[in-house]
Formats: C-alpha cells, structure tokens, sequence
C-alpha cells in the first residue's frame, strides 16, 4: 500500500485520537500527524488498543503546512460540499472514486482531517490538491471524526490490489507545472481578481488526476509554448 499519512487538526477529543490510532493499525498505516490537538492521555491510549504503538510515535505540529511538507499529495475531507462547480474549494470526490484512482502510487499521500465541529477552514482547504468525501445522508452528512476516518482508510485499504501504472509526475514537478500555468495566466493577462480562484481551481483538477510524468511534461510544453507565444509572436511568422 502507497504511504499514507494521517493528519488531524485541532482535534478536540482525545478518545477520537486513539480510535483514528486504532483504525491506522486496522489497515497497516503508521504515520500520524496532530496539528494543534487538545492534550493525549489515558483515555487516547485505552481507546487505541493495539494501536498504541503509532500514538508513541505520533508527530505533534502546530501547522498544517508543517504536517504535510514532505507529500507528494495532499487530501482534505469535507463532509460540507458544494453541487455545481462554482465553488472549486468544495467540490469533492466520493473517496471510493478517489482511493480507486491513486491505488498503486508510490508517493506519500497525506489525508487531512478536520475539527470535531468546524473540520477544515477556508485557507486549510485550500492548501489541499484535491477533496474527497464520503456519500451520506443529505439530511445528516456529518460523521462523527473516527468514524470519518476508520471508513476513509478502509476505502484506501481495499483499493490497494496488484497494480502497475505510469510514473506519476513529483510534488516538485507538479509545483513547478503550478508556476507555469501562472505564468501563462501572467501572458494572456488573465483578471488579477479571478487568479487565486483559477489556481485553486487548476490544483484541484491536477490533484483529481494525479498526472504521469509524460503528461507532465506535455503540459508543461503546451504551457511554456503558449506563453512565448503570446508574448513575441510565433518564431516562424517573424520576416
């Protein structure tokens, strides 16, 4: 199974902590993150059960971007979405979709979990290359955080089969294929007011696909051509 980490922010219940422990032992995932949690004592360790050991381990940040530097992808959960596709930050993916689709990656991805009561904020959410979310009842879609959680890692545990797929493009490729596609923005002199939005938009997309390194590098072709061109003309048209 692709290295997955578990990262929670400001979690508030130490018994959800070590039910999410418990849950990583469930399905062979070692790595958790806590950003900004409440204290982890007695209660965390009895709800862990064999899990303990990845609670003695467990890394304590005080920022998200601290907590998934090193990943090649990062996932954020949301039980709150949008339908349509005007508000890119809360378009999700349902999770089985997504675990389906990144199965046989090498990459570290990190799945990032949310508040007991607020989950991710707007900037938190941002930071994320794609989202996912777990269909539920439109009256009540809200899961308690280690269930969210125990049923997320399953989704990723069962996906995992014999698998080959085409190298996929590096979290430094796919920053520098961010940089090109503002630049290119920067070209056709895209409104400055519609630019974060867009990027957001871009990163989303990219992150649902998880791109090859051949589509990598044929988009960032297309871009870097696009933007010459706009800026000094085609070379075979000049006299």
């Amino acid at each position: 199974m692709p290295e997955v980490r578990i990262v929670v922010v400001g979690a508030k219940f130490e018994g959800n902590v070590g039910a999410i422990a418990r849950s990583m032992a469930n399905f062979d995932l070692k790595e958790l993150y806590l950003v900004n949690p409440c204290e982890i004592g007695d209660d965390a360790y009895r709800r862990s059960k064999h899990g303990s050991s990845i609670l003695d381990d467990v890394h304590i940040v005080t920022s998200l971007e601290e907590a998934v530097k090193d990943c090649f992808l990062v996932v954020g959960t949301s039980g709150v979405t949008t339908k349509g596709d005007r508000n890119y930050t809360r378009v999700p993916v349902p999770v089985r979709e997504f675990a389906q689709h990144r199965r046989g990656y090498p990459e570290r991805i990190a799945v990032v979990f949310g508040r007991e009561d607020i989950g991710l904020l707007q900037d938190e959410l941002n930071m994320c290359d794609v989202l996912i979310t777990i269909p539920s009842s439109d009256e009540y879609p809200i899961l308690n955080l280690s269930h969210a959680a125990n049923i997320v890692m399953y989704e990723f545990f069962q996906a995992e089969t014999e698998y080959r797929r085409p190298e996929p493009a590096d979290r430094d490729e796919k920053e520098r294929m961010f940089d090109f596609f503002a630049d290119l923005m920067d070209a056709i002199e895209y409104p400055q007011t519609r630019r974060d939005m867009t990027k957001v938009m871009f990163r989303r997309m990219m992150g649902r696909s998880v791109p090859t390194k051949y589509e990598y590098n044929t988009i960032m072709g297309v871009f870097g051509d696009a933007a010459k061109i706009i800026r000094h003309g085609k070379p075979w048209e000049k006299k």
